[in-house]
């Protein structure tokens, strides 16, 4: 349904230093680099972008949940956001209240935004 997503960055370098990282253990990696945006994707597509920031008042938080392959997957990911600074907000775990299995990590970037990597299946 989605073809591409994008961030306004305060700090873009901070940022793409964060989404490198966090996004390997998912198997994203970053596909463009525009120096005033960047793009990252599993594929040869680019649907994740981030950027600096150019417009609009004031910071309303953003979330996005990136999909990830098994539950390992999201616990990488997760290492990987704390070793780059990001606050938790969920650690790793089961969230019935979604659906029985569905098993996530909700940390913040560098900006503030809600970002989760989530699986679906059962273990």
């Amino acid at each position: 349904m989605l073809d591409h997503v994008g961030f306004q960055c305060a700090d873009l370098a901070a940022s793409a230093a964060f989404y490198d990282a966090v996004l390997a253990p998912l198997g994203g990696r970053r596909l463009m680099d525009f120096q005033v945006a960047i793009g990252y994707g599993v594929g040869d597509h680019a649907d994740f972008w981030i950027g600096g920031l150019n417009e609009g008042d004031g910071f309303r938080e953003s979330h996005i949940a990136f999909g990830a392959a098994d539950r390992a997957a999201v616990d990488r990911f997760f290492e990987a956001a704390v070793a780059a600074g990001a606050e938790v907000l969920h650690e790793p775990g089961l969230h019935p209240e979604y659906h029985e299995h569905y098993y996530g990590a909700f940390v913040r970037d560098p900006d503030g935004n809600n970002v989760e990597a989530v699986c679906h299946r059962p273990e």
